[in-house]
């Protein structure tokens, strides 16, 4: 399995493009569709599913664009379809967590409520993508409507309890840098520490 981190739009946004052979996944494309068009054509791949880890409009925007173009549904949780904008007809609303088969992926759906009610993290192999609630030695704000600071020290937690050598890819480049591990956030991210410490009283 390959992961390209693509950083586009002006907030240092990533999308994940993720393909086995010749078929492909695409993870919060927001911002420039032309280029994500190209990168698939320029790669031969198919594109056989959309995933958003929530719906702010800084990982979702312009999206419909693709989503038209490939005739298909974007996976969204339910509690974020109307913070999208993205017309309901084009999502594929779940609520939970999930496992799903495409294709050659298994994807495993992790609900990660805190930064919105509908966040989730999104486990294929041994990398997951934490959207905007876990950052390289950081988490996602929760000062925003529908956002829960006791919601986000519990998916912390929950994120925490993945293998240590579960390789996390995150929403934004913040810093520069958009990857880490689980066990090295368990080490020196103060936010999952503090998660951890306090896990008796979540």
């Amino acid at each position: 399995m390959q992961i390209d981190a693509i950083n586009l739009g002006p907030m240092d946004n990533c999308t994940y493009l993720v393909s086995e052979g010749n078929d492909a996944l695409l993870i919060d494309p927001a911002w420039d569709m032309n280029f994500l068009e190209h990168t698939l054509e320029e790669k031969k791949l198919n594109l056989l599913a959309v995933f958003f880890t929530h719906g702010h409009f800084d990982h979702v925007k312009f999206a419909q664009q693709l989503l038209e173009n490939h005739h298909l549904k974007a996976y969204i949780e339910k509690q974020d379809v109307v913070l999208c904008g993205i017309d309901s007809h084009m999502l594929a609303a779940y609520e939970g967590a999930q496992q799903l088969h495409i294709g050659p992926f298994e994807v495993e759906i992790i609900p990660t409520p805190g930064h919105t009610a509908g966040g989730v993290c999104i486990k294929i192999g041994n990398a997951v993508f934490t959207g905007d609630t876990l950052f390289p030695g950081a988490c996602g704000r929760v000062d925003l409507p529908s956002s829960n600071p006791r919601e986000m020290r519990k998916s912390l937690l929950k994120l925490s309890e993945l293998p240590e050598d579960t390789q996390i890819f995150a929403g934004h480049s913040y810093g520069g840098k958009c990857s880490s591990t689980i066990g090295y956030e368990r080490l020196k991210n103060p936010f999952m520490r503090n998660a951890i410490r306090d896990k008796d009283l979540l």
